[in-house]
């Protein structure tokens, strides 16, 4: 047996266990499937497919799509296989081994994890006990590490805070390098960094199709940056990364989207209602700017409740065993009758 880089042993794999349930509510889906609209336009395309060929390398009309969509030009768009992807490019691209990325936890696992697997050195800020971002911390890290890349995830991922437009300033103020704005829930939130995106400032911003365009399984995902930036991940893309299928699949999604703002304003309004509902019961509830809640039981262990729903057929995320989030779960936004049912069950136990 060959071993691995050494660099690379500790690492596991990134886990998120499914198991058969009546009520998933533990990957940040979408609840709903995209219009039968899209479906159709879908398949007509894909008829049409030139299968023996190669695709467009640059994925032109897509990017000319997104960036229409943001009001921004083609060449400040880069679109790839899901945002983790999009994460991994810029990564080679600006980071690597003998460079260092920040991040500020809890956060999202895979910014840590993809910048280690590219031979990056992690440094690791905290965040307060109620999951804001201390301004003195931001600073202490950035001070102290002087990193090539820093991550900032608004909404954040398992916390669903918003991060204040005033703290990715700050952060841009005094980085030495890339500021990566992670926006995977941006729709649901009430502000997103692209309107802080000039030539001038060295701020990326990611996004997925995945939640709002109810594309989880398509695995598409784009950056906006300057073009200068933009430039740069072509020399780590692999060639034609992009499969004509998925082309396809975003170009056509972004025809619909008032059926996504329809979904949206339907996810923000049932967010707030299930965090009204666990507020009422002996549940701490961090506030969640995402499609998705993080929430911490007063009177039972985290991984006594999560094993409790799932009796009903419920299945959450456990995120008690992860750093800085004892006995913490999360729970994905369903449809009505989905949350319905979460809630109800919430109730039976915890009364």
């Amino acid at each position: 047996m060959i071993p691995v880089r050494d660099d690379l042993r500790a690492l596991e794999g990134y886990h998120s266990p499914q198991v058969d349930v009546r009520v998933r509510l533990n990957t940040n889906e979408s609840p709903l499937p995209p219009p039968a609209a899209w479906r159709d336009a879908f398949a007509a395309e894909l008829s049409r497919i030139e299968w023996h060929r190669y695709p467009d390398r640059q994925a032109t009309e897509l990017r000319e799509a997104i960036g229409a969509m943001h009001g921004v030009p083609a060449d400040m768009v880069f679109a790839a296989n899901g945002s983790n992807e999009v994460l991994q490019t810029i990564l080679l691209a600006y980071a690597g081994f003998g460079r260092t990325v920040a991040t500020f936890e809890p956060t999202y696992q895979m910014h840590a994890q993809i910048a280690r697997v590219v031979g990056s050195t992690v440094v690791e800020g905290e965040r307060n006990a109620d999951f804001t971002l201390d301004p003195a911390e931001m600073r202490r890290v950035v001070d102290a590490a002087r990193p090539h890349v820093v991550f900032l995830t608004s909404p954040n991922n398992p916390t669903g805070l918003v991060e204040p437009a005033e703290r990715v300033v700050e952060l841009l103020d005094i980085a030495p390098g890339l500021v990566v704005a992670d926006e995977a829930y941006a729709q649901f939130a009430d502000w997103s960094a692209l309107s802080l995106l000039d030539e001038q400032r060295p701020l990326v911003v990611t996004r997925t199709f995945s939640k709002t365009w109810s594309m989880a399984a398509v695995r598409l995902g784009y950056v906006v940056g300057p073009t200068w930036f933009i430039s740069e991940l072509d020399k780590v893309a692999l060639p034609y990364h992009l499969d004509v299928a998925k082309q396809i699949a975003g170009r056509l999604a972004l025809r619909f989207t008032d059926e996504m703002d329809d979904r949206v304003r339907l996810i923000v309004s049932e967010r707030e209602r299930i965090s009204d509902a666990m507020r009422s019961l002996p549940i701490d509830v961090t506030p969640s700017g995402a499609n998705f809640v993080l929430f911490r039981p007063q009177t039972i262990g985290g991984r006594a409740l999560w094993a409790e729903l799932l009796e009903r057929s419920i299945l959450v995320r456990d995120c008690s065993g992860w750093p800085r989030l004892a006995d913490c779960l999360r729970v994905t936004v369903g449809t009505p009758a989905e949350n319905d049912e979460f809630v109800a069950a919430l109730q039976e136990i915890l009364r």
